[in-house]
């Protein structure tokens, strides 16, 4: 869950929690299944300045996640089984499908020994330039640049602005001050600001992706396994609501490419990059249909419903969040009531 605080988030659901009232809504809230998102999974304990804390959790935790999905009598299938379940209008047993974005290669080092472990499919999107070292990964590129630095310079049309970044609080203030422009900016603009800022603090953003990616080679060690689907994110990773269509398509489709050149196969599932719901819309989720995609996934919070069998390109995840890592948020989620309060009870956003 995002776009509220952490504080005034976590407080709200676990009165939600524990008020009992998740399991009044789960009738009507818990739809057919749930498609978890995921990044990184690593036992790195964080502390103080964090800022991507919420992008990975911990190998134990998705253990406990995994038990308690079993527990609550789901079956975690792959996207293969999840599309032919929602296309066939197959009701009969909810499901639980698992997505890690990006091909952190910490997901071949922790996840997969846990996936295995509970003999559990899972599908791993990839950013067709990542694996080549080639990636900017610039939300890590901000964090080290301000964790090394007493002060950050923020250039604004009205001129450069200085943050201080001498504590962990004005560290954190200054990287969502950042972000947050580097984010709203435009995708030439935004690579643009993120080189200049990279080279300004002397970071090698190849060098970074290089040790945070998995290699092709690596890749294909994990799509050798039956269990994994690997799925296209793109080329570039970038926000494609903000892209030209026909660059959008060329993302998308040169992405899969890629895949086809270096795994042998097409990829039948597709991952949009970004965690604000704006980075993608009505326009994507049509290309994806018309690229041939059987699946597309958003970042919007939800469940999937039958009625998601005429949305396939515009499914809804549940994200397992760094800054939730209890069983308390795992089984609110699986009632589907946060996210049916969250989208006031609508089933379907595909506007």
């Amino acid at each position: 869950m995002t776009g509220l605080p952490v504080d005034i988030l976590k407080p709200g659901m676990k009165v939600l929690y524990y008020s009992g009232l998740h399991r009044l809504l789960a009738p009507f809230a818990e739809g057919i299944g749930l498609i978890f998102m995921l990044h990184q999974v690593s036992p790195r304990k964080h502390g103080g300045f964090s800022p991507n804390r919420g992008l990975m959790v911990t190998p134990d935790y998705l253990d406990a996640v995994l038990h308690d999905v079993k527990a609550a009598g789901l079956d975690i299938i792959s996207l293969d089984e999840a599309h032919a379940r929602i296309t066939s209008g197959d009701t009969s047993k909810r499901f639980a499908c698992f997505t890690l974005d990006d091909g952190y290669r910490d997901n071949l080092e922790y996840s997969y020994p846990v996936f295995l472990k509970h003999d559990a499919p899972f599908t791993i999107y990839v950013p067709s330039e990542f694996p080549g070292g080639k990636g900017e990964l610039w939300w890590f590129v901000l964090e080290e640049a301000i964790a090394s630095s007493s002060e950050i310079t923020l250039p604004t049309e009205t001129g450069p602005v200085r943050l201080p970044a001498e504590t962990d609080e004005e560290k954190t203030s200054a990287f969502e001050r950042v972000y947050h422009h580097l984010r709203d900016q435009n995708v030439d603009d935004q690579r643009e600001a993120i080189s200049r800022f990279s080279d300004v603090h002397g970071l090698d953003m190849e060098a970074q992706c290089r040790d945070l990616i998995m290699t092709w080679d690596e890749i294909r060690k994990l799509a050798s396994d039956p269990l994994v689907t690997i799925g296209a994110h793109t080329v570039t990773h970038p926000a494609l609501a903000k892209l030209p269509e026909a660059r959008a398509v060329e993302e998308m489709k040169c992405g899969a490419d890629r895949i086809k050149k270096e795994l042998g196969f097409w990829p039948g599932h597709f991952s949009y990059p970004y965690g604000n719901p704006d980075s993608a819309g009505p326009r994507e989720f049509r290309i994806a249909s018309e690229l041939g995609f059987k699946t597309a996934v958003t970042t919007r919070k939800g469940v999937v419903f039958p009625e998601h069998a005429d949305h396939l390109t515009a499914l809804p995840r549940v994200s397992l969040n760094g800054e939730y890592q209890s069983s308390v948020f795992t089984r609110l989620y699986m009632t589907g009531a946060p996210f049916a309060l969250w989208n006031r009870f609508r089933r379907v956003d595909a506007a």
